[in-house]
């Protein structure tokens, strides 16, 4: 098979013809420097053509191509037709594939579709490690699972692999811009390079990952009807992770234009760095979901030696080719394309250790409950079983204490001002180290961190520089959550210092139901009480 890759001596495009070339098959390698294009190609055995395919892409078909390799990019900044290559492909009856990790160009690429059809060709788009490797995976972990909570993918380089333009021109550009994700059933905002996470590839192996839009952001949550989709990634070098975060700090504040100087300033910069670190990263894609009452993680991880983790992103495309005439024509992002067997025996010959594991993952309330989480309606378990973000928004009526110490407490820990009826809605986040609850009652916001407690049918809630241990008792349906012991900055509270919890949990035809009464100490009466009922907030999945 004849394979034309364009951008062919880059860190990507070099890579997937040696790959190409391994195969058997005839690969022209295509580039603006003939000097690049023909030391690569004698290196590897194949043929070379210098060509400015952005000026002159028509001159790409003059070697009749089976196969068109865009390996180039930056993909989102191919100018007023993006999808000149894989048009004319379609007039010369070549299949086209392409390595890009822009959402909007990969998404876009089906407007292509019917005319694809038509003519029996395939045009397949982000063919890479995202959405190619990490919808296969994704596929494949989700099978069997009753409801898909939560797909989240990370993507872990080691700092000595070669940084492309193209990768960096699309990251940088995002830095200081907000993105749309979907989490917990509806699109919210997330800004670019924040809500990190440590991420464990191996033993030895744990890192630091930021979020950053790919395809996979758009189109998983339709594709897979997930609740939750979450990409990060993480460079493995604090020093860089820090430069990054500051560059999306001044853009937020200065929304500069990341122009290819800019983006090649950046590459440089983080090349006088390569001498640290090691060639070692990785890949991890996790599935949580529902499985009759229980909830399973799966984890899919993935770890490059020696220098191999560069040829990751061209796995999926090697896999294509392998089975391209299996392949259903028509124009469309490359989603599960492959199967997970044969993305892994396209990587068999590289320096590369794959593995997947399944273990359960119980909520913080679903642990602290054990054999009581059962006796609690669907709908208060619901509001408890939070695998990412969830939120849920309803009415609350509000009475405040009128005492010295209950109206100091209510202003100290920002509770809630009186109101008959005012607009709620609380948003759960889990996190590594338990849930954060936020509570906005008509804009006025308070929130806590929730953390396990050692005592079974317990949890631990922290405001500001207090933290209280509440138990967990149910009985007909309802769950209270007395407080019994309580901490300031880690020194233990005297019981008589304790505020008072006359709280309940409950459902009341299949709706959430809570009655939150909180007293303040030394009996300073009432501090606040807030009742009312929420439900969940979900949406259809839709491209945003």
């Amino acid at each position: 098979m004849k394979v034309v890759v364009l951008g062919g001596y880059g860190v990507f495009g070099s890579r997937l013809a040696e790959l190409l070339v391994r195969d058997g098959h005839d690969v022209v390698i295509v580039g603006r420097s003939i000097g690049k294009a023909r030391a690569l190609a004698q290196k590897l055995g194949c043929t070379a053509l210098a060509l400015d395919f952005h000026a002159d892409p028509a001159a790409l078909f003059t070697v009749s191509p089976d196969v068109v390799v865009d390996a180039a990019g930056p993909y989102q900044a191919y100018g007023r037709d993006p999808y000149i290559i894989p048009r004319l492909c379609l007039a010369h009856h070549a299949d086209y594939l392409d390595l890009s990790d822009d959402a909007g160009f990969t998404a876009g690429l089906a407007v292509l579709g019917e005319e694809a059809r038509r003519r029996g060709r395939r045009l397949l788009s982000g063919a890479s490690s995202v959405p190619g490797i990490s919808s296969a995976v994704a596929a494949e972990l989700c099978a069997g699972l009753d409801e898909i909570l939560l797909i989240d993918t990370a993507i872990l380089p080691g700092n000595r692999a070669p940084r492309g333009r193209s990768v960096i021109s699309s990251i940088v550009g995002q830095l200081g811009t907000t993105n749309r994700v979907w989490r917990g059933g509806m699109w919210r905002d997330q800004r670019c390079w924040g809500d990190a996470r440590r991420v464990r590839l191996a033993p030895d192996l744990e890192r630091t990952a930021y979020f950053i839009e790919v395809p996979d952001i758009r189109l998983f949550p339709a594709f897979f009807g997930a609740r939750s989709v979450m990409f990060r990634a993480g460079l493995e070098l604090s020093i860089l992770n820090m430069g990054m975060r500051a560059a999306a700090f001044l853009r937020r504040r200065w929304m500069f234009e990341v122009t290819p100087r800019w983006a090649e300033l950046f590459r440089r910069f983080a090349n006088l760095f390569l001498a640290f670190g090691t060639d070692r990263g990785g890949m991890r894609v996790a599935v949580t979901g529902q499985s009759g009452d229980a909830a399973i993680r799966r984890e899919w991880r993935l770890i490059a030696e020696a220098g191999d983790g560069p040829y990751i992103p061209t796995v999926a495309v090697r896999a294509l080719i392998r089975r391209l005439d299996r392949v259903p024509p028509g124009a469309r992002p490359c989603l599960a394309e492959t199967t997970l067997r044969e993305i892994e025996e396209a990587m068999s010959d590289l320096a590369v250790s794959t593995d997947t594991a399944a273990l359960p993952c119980p909520t913080l309330f679903q642990s602290a409950l054990g054999d009581r989480w059962p006796l609690l309606p669907p709908a208060v378990r619901a509001l408890h079983s939070v695998q990412d973000i969830e939120s849920f928004s309803g009415t609350a009526q509000v009475t405040r204490g009128s005492s010295m110490i209950a109206r100091f407490a209510a202003w100290f820990f920002g509770f809630p001002l009186a109101a008959e009826a005012v607009p709620l809605t609380i948003t759960k986040t889990r996190v590594e180290t338990g849930e954060i609850w936020e509570r906005n009652f008509g804009g006025r916001v308070f929130r806590s961190h929730c953390t396990p407690a050692p005592a079974p049918y317990r949890y631990r809630e922290r405001f500001w520089l207090f933290n209280y241990e509440q138990e967990l008792p149910v009985a007909d349906g309802c769950m209270g959550l007395p407080v019994r012991c309580g901490w300031f900055l880690g020194v233990p509270l005297p019981g008589f210092l304790l505020p008072t919890s006359e709280s309940r949990e409950y459902a009341v035809d299949g709706e959430f139901h809570f009655d939150v009464a909180l007293g303040a100490p030394f009996g300073g009466g009432l501090i606040v009480r807030y009742r009312g009922r929420v439900k969940p907030d979900r949406e259809k999945p839709s491209f945003p």
